[in-house]
């Protein structure tokens, strides 16, 4: 107890510097845990994945479609439980900047799929009777103050014309890492309305969600989906839920790397920021580290009121700006919308943070520690502070 009073009373020596360096501390690990928190956000998508789901796509591209009539050859797949699929529709919500990712499903099949989307029995149930109904997760329903019952117009991109959904559910997520941004309808009611509207149905799907028996033999259902389409007009590539959402991370890996390496920038510019100041307050303490040595103190001793008095500072500054990061990292999801499916500080994240805090007050003070316990006594007690 008497230490840390001790430390305390030196950290506090010169309050202004001591504040400053505090301040900097805060906004740097604050940064720092805002930055990794949106590298978490952008991996979430993978995190949520289940390993017993496959993705059927286009072996081409994801922008080419796949014959509805594929589903049916899929279900005598050996080790296939489960088939259902999606069809991106890309619909604009009152203006572009309103962007959420909509999707026409099969919907008993989807859900059946899915049970991380926790929805009210009536409120299934409703969904599935009206062919024109829509349900969406909490969050994107939080964000634009939708309830049940409200008629959503939708405006087709990729299908002209202006689409009405009635909203019959909100799922809520059965963890933080579940996806509540998404948008979903009736399949069959987007192939009707297109065949009325164009002239011709949409009897094609984006991709095929596949459910299977046994996560360890993903690999040999791939292959067994892949081959029963080979040489025909439209080849499939399918792969696990998780390497489906990896491949639209790596499209931003660039953007990741250079978070990730900012993240680290600031740090080490904070690290040197507070070696600055542990030099400085060294250099000014030098005749009482020697009168300390005089008296009979060792050289650990001094080693010790340094480190100490460095950890202090690091760790009252890290934690301030841990917890500052919860509300920043609150109002920055909100302002984002939907743009990341789960955003939220994460225990890695916050441990990252201290263990940050914990290296720069510890590398801050090596230097002057070992020089301070090399100092030569009759020296040090000619310094003039």
């Amino acid at each position: 107890m008497f230490l840390l009073n001790l430390l305390l009373k030196n950290a506090f020596r010169h309050k202004l510097r001591t504040l400053l360096t505090m301040v900097g501390l805060i906004v740097a690990i604050c940064a720092f845990g805002l930055l990794r928190t949106i590298i978490d956000a952008w991996y979430a998508g993978v995190d949520a994945t289940s390993s017993t789901r496959l993705v059927t796509r286009n072996a081409i591209s994801l922008t080419f479609p796949l014959p509805l009539n594929y589903a049916e050859r899929l279900k005598t797949v050996d080790g296939v439980t489960g088939i259902s699929w999606s069809n991106w529709f890309g619909g604009v919500y009152i203006t572009e900047r309103n962007f959420f990712p909509q999707f026409a499903v099969e919907p008993a099949s989807y859900l059946a799929l899915y049970p991380e989307y926790v929805l009210k029995d009536e409120e299934k149930k409703a969904f599935l009777l009206d062919r024109q109904g829509a349900i969406v997760g909490r969050k994107l329903a939080n964000q634009y103050g939708w309830k049940i019952g409200d008629q959503i117009p939708l405006r087709g991109t990729i299908y002209p014309g202006t689409w009405t959904f009635t909203l019959r559910g909100i799922w809520d997520g059965v963890d933080a890492k579940t996806d509540e941004s998404q948008f979903l309808f009736h399949w069959q009611f987007l192939s009707e309305s297109a065949r009325k509207r164009i002239g011709k149905g949409a009897d094609f799907v984006g991709v095929y969600l596949v459910k299977i028996n046994e996560p360890n033999n993903a690999p040999l259902i791939s292959e067994r989906i892949d081959a029963q389409f080979k040489n025909s007009l439209a080849e499939t590539l399918t792969e696990t839920e998780k390497a489906f959402q990896l491949g639209f991370v790596s499209m931003s890996e660039a953007i990741l790397v250079a978070v990730n390496a900012v993240s680290f920038v600031i740090i080490v510019i904070i690290m040197a920021v507070m070696a600055n100041t542990m030099s400085m307050t060294a250099r000014e303490r030098l005749a009482e580290y020697a009168t300390l040595k005089a008296l009979g103190f060792s050289p650990s001793f001094v080693v010790k009121l340094l480190f100490g008095e460095s950890l202090v500072i690091a760790l009252i500054g890290g934690g301030l700006g841990m917890l500052l990061t919860l509300p920043l990292a609150a109002g920055f999801a909100k302002a984002v919308g939907t743009l990341f499916p789960s955003f939220m500080v994460s225990n890695k994240t916050m441990l990252f943070q201290i263990l940050a805090s914990f290296i720069v007050g510890f590398v801050a003070a090596a230097w002057p520690a070992w020089k301070m316990s090399r100092i030569d006594i009759v020296n040090g007690l000619r310094h003039v502070a």
